[in-house]
């Protein structure tokens, strides 16, 4: 406290009439014209960045020991400009990232941000409305509500269906085991697991993503409430396997209540058998769940949609927008054809709310309170491109991907996976370098980035398009980077860098 705001509260009774109060704070709340200058030269800072990361390495190339001297300085007890700290924190977010707005960029499934999403994310950052509530931003869960619409009639699940934003698959997925329960057990809700006689299971593939083992143990099931199911040899989920293992699930004495197909798998975009898949939850009246978090971006393409047959068959659908919709981190969806279940699962009763209801209110309909108005992205986008737009951005990734497997062929490499969407899995030829120390070598290079993944217990370097704006000389590129870097020699100075791994961020 300054000496003369320690004075002014000594001499008057807090909150009496009479007491001064000073004005706001400037650094957190600036004039117009001081916060229209600091803006301005923000939007100059990240174009001019923009332009540069491109040409630059896509990996972190600053001296880590110097940054953190620098960070440290920030002891928060002396003030300094925002003009100058926005500064630091371009620069060294510019060269202390990997870059996925590098078009080299070829990695995970998070892609460069869409340009109509980054405008979304500075509107709903300005006005900040709070979607905890439809009273409180009628506008913006109408929004909402409207694309959700929008994405469960694309993907077939009817005019109505339901659902909401989260911050990522992870919380979308977790969603739908929820509603799973609470659909399998009507005092699931109250009572929670002990409501069931058994210890509930739910199914998924081996080849899914690793999040669903945190999904389990969050919801109290524990980490063996998620039963993982061969594949096929391909990396889809076997669904003979599937229904023995529900079989033999139910004569030991657990409860099975739910099976959940993954369309997009981590490793290699693997789609598993959708309409095969459902078929065994039908037969057995489990909830059938769709991970598309990745791949549902495919119901956007004419063209591509059906690799996705039987997702209209789904209970429920996660999708994140974040991933091949490229909007910014993170957005996820969760989409349901139950008009009720989110109510019946998560409805509360709180007078402090400005209203109480279970069809409009999301507060009332999923996990989350506060909620950031995250569908202004994909509303953004979707209204800009529009299906066709959306369904060209997805279709030129997958041409770019089958630019590579040609290329690659054609230089004795083998592609290891037949998805339909854009990631291959390569396996160098005989002779070549370790698949780790391939990765490793082109990923120090700062020239590309990819990485290491198992398909079917072996390690295959694995690539996916990501960036709206890669190019085929990008995908030459990196085809000759590949080639050299299988042919080294293997020495301690070329395998210095930390492995990649087929591991992301839900």
């Amino acid at each position: 406290m300054t000496r003369r705001a320690s004075a002014r509260f000594a001499g008057k009774q807090r909150g009496s009439p009479d007491a001064p109060i000073g004005p706001p704070s400037l650094a957190l709340f600036p004039a117009a014209a001081e916060r229209q200058r600091l803006d301005d030269e923000l939007t100059r800072a990240l174009i001019e960045s923009g332009a540069r990361i491109p040409r630059g390495s896509v990996v972190p190339d600053f001296d880590r020991e110097t940054f953190r001297r620098e960070l440290e300085a920030f002891d928060f007890s002396t003030p300094r400009p925002l003009s100058d700290v926005l500064a630091w924190t371009m620069a060294q977010l510019e060269h202390g990232v990997v870059h996925m707005t590098h078009p080299s960029y070829f990695g995970l499934f998070n892609p460069a941000p869409a340009f109509p999403a980054q405008c979304a994310d500075r509107i709903a950052a300005a006005l900040n409305p709070q979607l905890a509530s439809a009273t409180t931003s009628p506008a913006a869960v109408d929004i909402e509500r409207h694309v959700v619409r929008a994405l469960g009639a694309r993907a077939g699940l009817g005019e109505g269906v339901t659902g909401h934003f989260t911050s990522g698959g992870s919380e979308a997925n977790a969603t739908a085991l929820l509603l799973a329960l609470a659909s399998s057990h009507e005092a699931y809700v109250q009572d929670g697991v002990r409501a069931f006689s058994g210890q509930p299971v739910f199914y998924v593939s081996r080849e899914s993503h690793l999040a669903w083992i945190k999904i389990a143990q969050q919801t109290g099931l524990g980490r063996a409430g998620a039963q993982m199911i061969a594949t096929d040899g391909t990396g889809r989920m076997d669904t003979g396997e599937l229904a023995s293992a529900i079989e033999r699930d139910r004569a030991s004495g657990r409860l099975p209540v739910m099976v959940a197909a993954t369309a997009g798998t981590t490793g290699a975009g693997m789609i598993d058998p959708l309409e095969a898949s459902a078929a065994v939850a039908r037969r057995h009246g489990l909830w059938f769940h769709v991970d598309a978090a990745w791949a549902g971006a495919l119901i956007a393409s004419k063209h591509l949609r059906g690799a996705l047959a039987g997702i209209e068959l789904a209970d429920s659908i996660t999708i994140d927008a974040h991933k091949w919709f490229a909007a910014t981190m993170g957005c996820g969806v969760l989409l349901t054809r139950h008009a009720t279940s989110p109510s019946k699962t998560f409805e509360v009763a709180a007078g402090y709310m400005p209203s109480q209801s279970a069809s409009v209110d999301p507060y009332m309909t999923s996990l989350q309170w506060s909620r950031r108005f995250l569908g202004l992205r994909l509303f953004l986008c979707l209204a800009a491109a529009g299906w066709d737009g959306y369904g060209s951005h997805v279709e030129r990734a997958v041409e770019l991907m089958a630019v590579l497997r040609c290329t690659m062929t054609a230089k004795g490499w083998t592609v290891a996976n037949d998805s339909p969407a854009a990631v291959v899995c390569l396996i160098p030829p005989a002779g070549s370098a370790q698949v780790r120390s391939i990765v490793e070598r082109v990923v120090a290079s700062g020239k590309a980035w990819i990485s290491v993944a198992k398909l079917e217990g072996s390690d295959i370097v694995r690539v996916c398009a990501t960036h709206g704006e890669t190019t085929i000389e990008d995908i030459h590129h990196l085809a000759d980077d590949l080639c050299r870097a299988a042919q080294e020699p293997v020495t301690p100075s070329t395998c210095n860098a930390s492995p990649a791994s087929a591991t992301y961020v839900r």
